[in-house]
């Protein structure tokens, strides 16, 4: 499968006036293409923290940098992408079994996510040689 099939950006509705503005993401297949079972947040890291590297078998991603500005490199193997999320209105959508690393945080970077799945260990895959070789059927 192409890596362009795998993932794809997400640009919320947002609505403003003079009082600021308010973004809206709805799950369960209206912007968010799955029930959200899991929500958490990275912040504090700096440019140099390079967090994620990993796959998962199971569970399909958004991240959404609700403040600041972050990186996502994102790979299958064969191709591979770098995504700049840098405005609380853009998500970036990641099917399963694609590496993952999240880089060059702004000092005010916080990082939503928003997962289809609950927390399992065991569907991780956090050797880049052990990914290649699942995902290659070794």
């Amino acid at each position: 499968m192409k890596l362009e099939e795998q993932y794809r950006i997400i640009e919320f509705n947002e609505y403003g006036d003079e009082r600021g503005s308010l973004v809206v993401a709805e799950g369960s297949g209206k912007d968010i293409p799955f029930e959200i079972k899991r929500v958490f947040y990275m912040y504090g890291s700096d440019p140099t923290v390079v967090r994620g590297q990993h796959a998962n078998r199971k569970t399909q991603f958004v991240l959404i940098n609700v403040s600041g500005t972050s990186r996502v490199r994102v790979t299958n193997g064969e191709e591979e992408e770098i995504i700049e999320l840098n405005r609380p209105r853009m998500g970036l959508y990641l099917g399963t079994m694609l590496w993952k690393d999240m880089y060059d945080f702004s000092p005010d970077s916080v990082l939503l996510v928003l997962a289809s799945e609950h927390y399992d260990g065991e569907e991780y895959i956090r050797d880049y040689e052990e990914y290649l070789k699942e995902i290659r059927n070794e």
